[in-house]
């Protein structure tokens, strides 16, 4: 496929300054520390972005305490074990970005522990979402129909040959590939008889060819023995398809309101790639788009996004139970999104209640709360920069202590942006 061109053309890479490397960081993990952002300055886009998108070796520590935590989580089928585990992998893995993604797939394919009340089925969903999150969305969907968690969630079993439940094959339209407007009340019914028999038995998915419906279904143009697989596929050779992801990723990683140019030069790409996620990603980190002004401090942190990331920018080693704690306080509890549609964020994340608590942890975070503190060395420039991803001139006069100068940084109003 021919290089992006127009609002998706490559940024210029000779023009790269370590405010840039703070913010491609901050977008493509949760946070940065002042040595991440001296190594990507120091070796630029290219590579910063080879190392993002690319598998790395896992430190000695991380190959042993993860595989325990893990298994703890499954032993236990505890919620909170298995939230620990996961947290883990996001601030100690050598891999933040494809850690990253799998949240923003975990909030696309929404599934809750609660109704799913399995913790293996919720690992291995969630090791699913991981594993193609940089591969290809048409793997990732055709896996997550016959996934065991989504089964139970979207209530699989109850999708027979005489009554067939619309749960999945609706929110298959709506939420994961299409979206409202693009699909009809006719179209969910055709689609909900060609997953009837799609079911679930012990915890994975099992075929029940005796509740199947092999009559004749019509769906967007195509008429015959239709089944979920062919379902998925029609719904990806859509035309809304491309579109509808396109949007979803400039929201979660460009700007907050992208514009309707944007969304079908995305999705062009998404088309061109065959829904490959790694080379889409790669062209959209490196895009003029995403270091444009436009697209800077232009997305409110998730709870996640907040914590985890003045964590790694400021924290030792954070206390990840106390971080799951304030995260859930503050709206965002992993393995449990309020509906199906997962946490819609944007301004949802913000109100006079949840900026009171944002603003209470950066003043819990400074006094040890949530594990030591590095020291505090620099001016108001540095902390600036590692927290605000920019200069801040109403800073440059500060007299206070240091703790002072970074507590008044976390509340400014950019320290909520990304």
């Amino acid at each position: 496929m021919s290089k992006p061109t127009g609002i998706l053309a490559p940024h210029n890479a000779r023009n790269w300054t370590r405010r840039d490397a703070t913010h491609l960081l901050w977008r493509a993990q949760f946070g940065a520390s002042a040595a991440e952002i001296n190594r990507a300055h120091k070796v630029g886009l290219a590579q910063t972005l080879a190392r993002l998108l690319g598998p790395q070796s896992e430190s000695t520590e991380f190959t042993t305490v993860e595989p325990l935590l893990r298994q703890t989580a499954i032993d236990t089928g505890a919620l909170g074990d298995l939230q620990a585990w996961w947290l883990y992998r996001m601030q100690h893995s050598a891999n933040p970005f494809p850690e990253k993604l799998t949240l923003f797939w975990h909030n696309h394919f929404a599934t809750s522990a609660a109704k799913v009340r399995s913790v293996p089925a919720m690992v291995v969903q969630n090791d699913l979402l991981r594993r193609e999150c940089l591969g290809s969305f048409r793997q990732m969907l055709h896996g997550m129909a016959k996934d065991g968690a989504m089964l139970i969630w979207l209530d699989g079993n109850a999708n027979r040959k005489r009554h067939a439940n619309e749960n999945f094959a609706r929110e298959v339209m709506e939420l994961f590939s299409l979206g409202e407007g693009n699909y009809t009340e006719a179209d969910i019914k055709q689609a909900a008889r060609a997953f009837t028999g799609w079911h679930v038995r012990l915890e994975k998915f099992w075929f029940n060819a005796r509740q199947h419906d092999n009559t004749a279904k019509s769906l967007f143009g195509k008429t015959g023995n239709l089944d979920g697989g062919e379902v998925l596929d029609l719904c990806l050779a859509h035309n809304a398809c491309p579109r509808f992801l396109a949007h979803k990723l400039l929201r979660a990683f460009v700007l907050d309101q992208p514009a309707e140019a944007q969304v079908a030069a995305l999705a062009e790409r998404i088309r061109g790639h065959d829904f490959e996620l790694a080379p889409v990603m790669r062209e959209l980190f490196s895009s003029k788009l995403f270091f444009s002004a436009a697209a800077r401090h232009a997305i409110i942190k998730s709870p996640l996004e907040l914590v985890l990331g003045a964590c790694r920018a400021l924290v030792k080693r954070p206390n990840l139970a106390a971080v799951n704690q304030v995260c859930g306080q503050l709206g965002q509890s992993i393995f449990a999104p309020p509906t199906v549609k997962g946490w819609e964020g944007g301004r949802l994340w913000i109100n006079s209640a949840s900026l009171l608590q944002r603003n209470n942890f950066a003043m819990a975070l400074l006094e040890g709360r949530f594990g030591e503190v590095a020291p505090l060395n620099g001016g108001s420039a540095k902390f600036s920069e590692l927290l605000l991803a920019r200069k801040a001139p109403e800073l440059e006069k500060f007299k206070g202590e240091r703790k002072q100068l970074v507590h008044l940084t976390m509340t400014l109003p950019e320290f909520q942006l990304t």
